[in-house]
C-alpha cells in the first residue's frame, strides 16, 4: 500500500470509513455494530468482502471487485441483468437460516415513524400533507410478516457488481431478523425503474404496494439524521424527493 493516499469514504461523530489502496478500515465507536457486522458476514451465504484484521475499534476489510450497483440520486449505469442478479442474491440471503438476534419489533418502528414525521413537520422539513400522506403509506408496511435474514441497510451502494455478476455486498451492521420487503424496498429507492428487474431475479412476486410503502417509512426515519450528521440541507436529499413523489 506504499504511496497509496488515504480516502475518507464516510465521516461523522459515530463511525468513519477509511480507503487505502485496496483496504478499508472502518472504525465504530459502538462495538456491538461491529460485532453484529462480523457475525452476519460469516453466516450470510452470498458474497461479502474478506476480513483482514480487527482491531477494535477497528475492522479490515479487503475491497470488492467492480462497482457499485449505482448510488442513491443518480441513474444506474449498471444493465438489467445486473440488477436481476442482486435480486437473486437477496432472495439467497433471505432464504438463508435466520441470525440468532432478532430485528426492531412493530412497535419499534411505529414509535420511531411517529417521532420522525413529528420533527420534519415541527421544523418545517416538508410539508404537513407531504408527511401525513407518506406517514399513511408507511404504516401500511407495519404489519406482521415472517422473518427472514435480512441485511438491514441494503443501498444501491453497498452491492458491488461486474457485468451482470454480483461481487459482493458490504456494510452489514444492520443486519437481523426482519420483513425481506424491506431489503428489497431499501435496494430499490430511488430506482423504481430497476424494481421489476429485481423482482424478476428475486423469483417471487411481492407485493409492489408495500415495497413503496417501505419506500415512504424509510425516508421519513432517514431524513433527520442525515441532516444532523452533515449530509446538507434537507431539500437536496434523495429520500425528499422520493417523499414528495409518493
Amino acid at each position: 500500500m506504499d504511496g497509496d493516499e488515504v480516502e475518507v469514504v464516510v465521516a461523522h461523530n459515530e463511525h468513519a470509513t477509511l480507503r487505502v489502496g485496496d483496504v478499508f478500515v472502518k472504525i465504530d465507536a459502538d462495538q456491538t455494530r461491529s460485532d453484529v457486522e462480523v457475525e452476519a458476514m460469516a453466516l450470510a451465504p452470498i458474497p461479502t468482502p474478506e476480513i483482514l484484521w480487527r482491531k477494535p475499534p477497528a475492522l479490515a476489510l479487503a475491497a470488492l471487485p467492480g462497482t457499485a450497483l449505482g448510488h442513491l440520486g443518480e441513474p444506474s449505469p449498471a444493465s438489467p441483468a445486473a440488477w436481476a442478479a442482486a435480486g437473486a442474491a437477496v432472495r439467497i440471503l433471505h432464504d438463508a437460516p435466520l441470525p440468532p438476534w432478532p430485528g426492531q419489533s412493530l412497535d419499534e418502528l411505529a414509535a420511531r415513524l411517529a417521532d420522525e414525521c413529528e420533527w420534519l413537520v415541527a421544523n418545517d422539513v416538508l410539508p404537513a400533507d407531504v408527511v401525513t400522506r407518506n406517514r399513511r403509506l408507511a404504516e401500511t408496511a407495519l404489519r406482521p410478516w415472517t422473518p427472514v435474514f435480512i441485511h438491514g441497510d441494503l443501498q444501491v451502494d453497498h452491492v458491488f457488481v461486474a457485468g451482470d455478476e454480483v461481487t459482493g455486498v458490504v456494510d452489514w451492521s444492520e443486519a437481523s431478523q426482519g420483513d425481506a420487503l424491506f431489503d428489497l424496498a431499501t435496494l430499490t429507492l430511488g430506482h423504481k425503474e430497476h424494481l421489476g428487474d429485481v423482482i424478476a431475479g428475486y423469483g417471487v412476486d411481492v407485493d409492489r404496494d408495500l415495497i413503496r410503502a417501505w419506500w415512504s417509512l424509510r425516508c421519513l426515519t432517514n431524513v433527520r439524521w442525515l441532516a444532523e450528521h452533515g449530509y446538507g440541507s434537507p431539500d437536496g436529499f434523495p429520500e425528499v424527493a422520493v417523499l414528495r413523489a409518493q
